[in-house]
């Protein structure tokens, strides 16, 4: 019997151009380590509801796995479509990113809460795991809390962008033929997309 050739895995730059058309919700997760630590993450994912868990990652170069390794509660907050400072804040390297302490608060377990985001979770993290050149950091909310308004900030093609509710479209009549996906409609609005100008 001839043994079988494995497949060659994806090439990365091909890998990279892929899910760079999926679009993902922007998150920033903080910890409370020696000093805060905190991050910005399109890698966040509901894993479980019985019980709640949520799945995060972070590259094992990065300066803050140094101290979210070490860490043991951690704040997950979804970012709304008007904090894109906030998003490009805390991915920016050498610099504190807490420096500013009007932009947040201390949470339970001494972990940075951020004012005015989308939604905020308080979790225990229940499990690392080795993925790659990343860590799969797995964490149980036991606190958060939630706007009812607003849109979430998303991450598409390498640039920041959201959901935008347009101007009320009209029902398509039977048989006028607009049955094309842009001209589906929820409640009289259409979901589009809008990116932000730099």
């Amino acid at each position: 019997m001839s043994a079988v050739t494995p497949d060659p895995p994806l090439d990365p730059r091909d890998f990279r151009a892929l899910f760079r058309r999926q679009a993902a919700a922007v998150a920033v997760v903080t910890a409370a380590a020696e000093l805060p630590v905190g991050f910005t993450v399109t890698s966040l994912t509901s894993v479980s509801l019985h019980p709640p868990l949520v799945s995060f990652c972070i590259a094992r170069v990065s300066s803050s796995w140094a101290r979210m390794k070490r860490a043991r509660y951690v704040a997950v907050h979804l970012l709304s479509d008007e904090q894109e400072d906030v998003a490009r804040h805390f991915a920016t390297p050498g610099i504190d990113r807490f420096a500013d302490t009007r932009r947040w608060r201390t949470g339970p377990y001494g972990v940075p809460l951020l004012h005015d985001v989308l939604a905020w979770l308080v979790c225990r993290i229940v499990d690392r795991t080795p993925a790659g050149d990343h860590e799969i950091v797995l964490v149980e909310p036991f606190a958060g809390d939630y706007l009812d308004d607003g849109e979430p900030l998303l991450r598409h093609m390498g640039k920041y962008t959201a959901v935008a509710r347009t101007a009320e479209v009209p029902a398509p009549r039977a048989g006028d033929g607009r049955d094309s996906f842009a001209d589906l409609s929820k409640n009289g609005t259409r979901l589009d997309t809008k990116e932000f100008r730099h």
